[in-house]
């Protein structure tokens, strides 16, 4: 098995790969070609296969195990793979779990330790509310611990949402910590359940997709109604105090131009819009970097609007 993160300029590989996307295009000549993306547990690919009607491309589908044969080369500082031989692969020739990119750190742990801040939660209503999914709902936690938090960008792995979701849980306890101005029951109760729509906003690994209601509601909107869900089975659930809880939600991603129905309002709105979006980044970051042992500047990147590079001390 030759994974994606170990590949160079200049080589000729042989290796079996998920084709996590199919798309036909056109050169500005006006010749076919496939565009795909290839996928192992290490990342993401992309394929060229400029000559679709080849006699040494078989017939495969979008989530097919595909063996290919090809030269690695470098376009606009990415890798991709110039794709001359295709065929499908028999399931006895791959192992998923070669293809899905998992969390380094331990799942079951970082569980632990998110439930240690539900159960610092002293609002009885929403220690409830956490209760209901994050202890009670066994379907829910396993979806929650094996989920990813994106399709791409950052935490687009197994486990991504249950690492992120700590990772905001963390920096809203420091923010707590220093700034008296928040509630911690409602930045903690909000902190965990930023994101629980994201379980039913995408599919599962393999094919970490956008479902239907994933396209047509989103997981800010999916996530209220699951914590409307909650309420109505928590008797005398304070009306003011679910709305507060679900603007947090709601306004999570900070501006209406990044998905947000509203604009933060609450302190603790503030704090988590801050805290998702620190991690969010700070992920990013990690993800472009890893692996690339350059020092050197590694070009523009479109998220961050600059140039990127590490820094002269890192090792």
């Amino acid at each position: 098995m030759r994974y994606i993160n170990t590949l160079c300029e200049g080589e000729t590989i042989r290796n079996i790969y998920l084709c996590k996307g199919k798309r036909s295009a056109e050169t500005r000549n006006g010749k076919p070609y496939d565009n795909l993306i290839l996928q192992d547990k290490t990342g993401t690919l992309d394929g060229k296969v400029w000559d679709p009607n080849s006699g040494g491309i078989a017939d495969y589908e979008e989530m097919d195990f595909i063996e290919v044969f090809g030269e690695v080369t470098s376009y606009n500082n990415a890798l991709q793979l110039n794709i001359r031989q295709i065929r499908k692969a028999y399931e006895n020739e791959y192992n998923l779990a070669d293809y899905m990119p998992t969390t380094e750190k331990n799942a079951d742990g970082m569980y632990e330790e998110l439930l240690k801040y539900g159960a610092q939660v002293k609002n009885t209503y929403l220690r409830q509310l956490i209760e209901y999914y994050f202890v009670n709902d066994q379907a829910f936690i396993k979806k929650f611990k094996g989920h990813s938090a994106a399709k791409s960008v950052h935490h687009g792995f197994a486990g991504g949402l249950l690492e992120h979701t700590l990772s905001v849980v963390k920096f809203c306890e420091y923010m707590a910590g220093a700034y008296p101005i928040l509630n911690r029951d409602l930045l903690y109760t909000a902190a965990m359940c930023h994101d629980i729509g994201k379980t039913r906003e995408l599919s599962a690994f393999p094919k970490n997709d956008y479902t239907d209601d994933g396209q047509l509601l989103g997981h800010i909107v999916i996530g209220v109604e699951m914590v409307n869900d909650a309420v109505r089975e928590i008797p005398d659930f304070p009306d003011k105090l679910a709305s507060e809880l679900k603007h947090c939600i709601i306004a999570h991603h900070g501006e209406l131009e990044y998905g947000s129905p509203k604009k933060p309002a609450l302190p603790e709105a503030f704090a988590l819009n801050f805290a998702d979006c620190t991690d969010a980044k700070m992920q990013t970051l990690t993800e472009i970097f890893k692996d690339k042992n350059t020092k050197d500047w590694i070009g523009y990147n479109r998220l961050f609007e600059t140039n990127l590079r590490k820094s002269s001390l890192d090792k």
